[in-house]
């Protein structure tokens, strides 16, 4: 019986794919051996007998994650319990992580290199019977505009009972990087009755989240200026037509551009390999912003510096083919940029090119 209160199944010496039962009492100080159902019991728990209690040991730190695939299971049906066995398999293993992807939404595993995900993709499909397909993580582009428009948009259908009627006027502009989305009306005089003003606000959010290049527009101020509509036949679905009808004529006369994500990196190396990871970074597309030397590393360097999340995939695997297998980094998201214009076009051909 441990001290938890966790009763071991049995104690063994693995010998290859053998295993041999041996009483706790003979095992020796150092020597490596198997501890059958540990119900309760996670990676880096310390473990003592209630005769000896032992104090709490330390922890390894929780490594960053600097490699992931987007997964998914082979069998639509396992979806349900993705999580749940993605969950166990980081309490066995903290230096996994996993998320779905707020924009792609895709399950993004996350981890220390490519063999590392290939071994828990590997026990995915031994230990919890979910057999997955891999992929490369998909880029959350964005896309604003550069230039100002004025725009009309109306919705008329006809039936045989009540039609549907929504006009709307619309100045879309470009607001700062960061600033997302504003929406504001100037409508005087009732040409637009209240109640059908956030029917437009709507019509122009849905729009928003696939623009004119394919991706969610982001930094953009709608203003409705003027309208006009119908006793009868006036609703707020209408005028959401209506809002939608203008934005797709009036985004594209904007000068729409793409934007991707910006992450600082910090890169910690070996001194004499400085010059090559400059030169790593710089052939990314990467913008350096220095370097200096690591106070508590003797002999290795911290390079800083801005990287695209598109050239990122990889970036561990060559970063130790450079070092050794010893240079790492960690990273944080920082910003979006614009997007060079042969990388925009290679991006919106691999897209379909994204048009509404």
């Amino acid at each position: 019986m441990l001290l938890n209160g966790v009763r071991a199944g049995g104690v063994y010496r693995l010998m290859g794919e053998k295993q041999i039962s041996i009483p706790s009492q003979t095992a020796l100080l150092g020597e490596i051996v198997a501890i059958a159902r540990l119900d309760g019991i996670k990676t880096g728990d310390t473990l003592s007998s209630k005769e000896k209690p032992s104090e709490v040991l330390p922890k390894a730190g929780t490594l960053e994650p600097v490699y992931a695939l987007a997964v998914t299971p082979e069998k639509r049906k396992d979806e349900v319990k993705l999580s749940s066995a993605l969950a166990k398999l980081m309490e066995e293993d903290p230096s996994l992580y996993w998320e779905q992807h707020g924009d792609t939404k895709e399950v993004i595993l996350w981890g220390q290199g490519e063999i590392h995900l290939q071994v828990a993709l590997d026990r995915l499909c031994r230990k919890y019977n979910l057999p997955m397909t891999t992929h490369l993580p998909q880029v959350p582009y964005k896309e604003t505009i550069r230039n100002a428009s004025k725009v009309h948009g109306r919705y008329k259908h006809q039936t045989g009972g009540h039609g549907a009627f929504g006009d709307v006027h619309l100045e879309i502009k470009p607001l700062p990087r960061g600033e997302g989305f504003h929406f504001h009306q100037t409508i005087v005089g009732g040409v637009v009755p209240k109640q059908y003003i956030p029917g437009v606000e709507m019509g122009v959010k849905e729009y928003l989240d696939h623009g004119p290049l394919g991706f969610p527009v982001v930094d953009v101020d709608v203003t409705l200026t003027d309208g006009s509509y119908h006793s009868v036949d006036s609703s707020e679905q209408a005028f959401k037509q209506a809002a939608r009808i203008a934005m797709s004529d009036g985004m594209p006369l904007c000068h729409p551009v793409l934007l991707e994500p910006i992450l600082s990196v910090k890169v910690s190396v070996p001194a004499e390999c400085t010059a090559k990871v400059l030169q790593l970074v710089s052939g990314r597309r990467g913008q350096i912003l220095g370097y200096e030397s690591l106070t508590q590393w003797k002999g290795w360097d911290q390079v800083t510096a801005y990287l695209p999340q598109a050239e990122m995939h990889n970036f561990i695997i060559e970063l130790r083919s450079l070092t050794m297998g010893v240079g790492t980094f960690t990273w944080t998201y920082d910003h979006l940029q614009e997007v060079p214009d042969k990388v925009t076009n290679k991006v919106l051909t691999n897209n379909g090119n994204g048009k509404n």
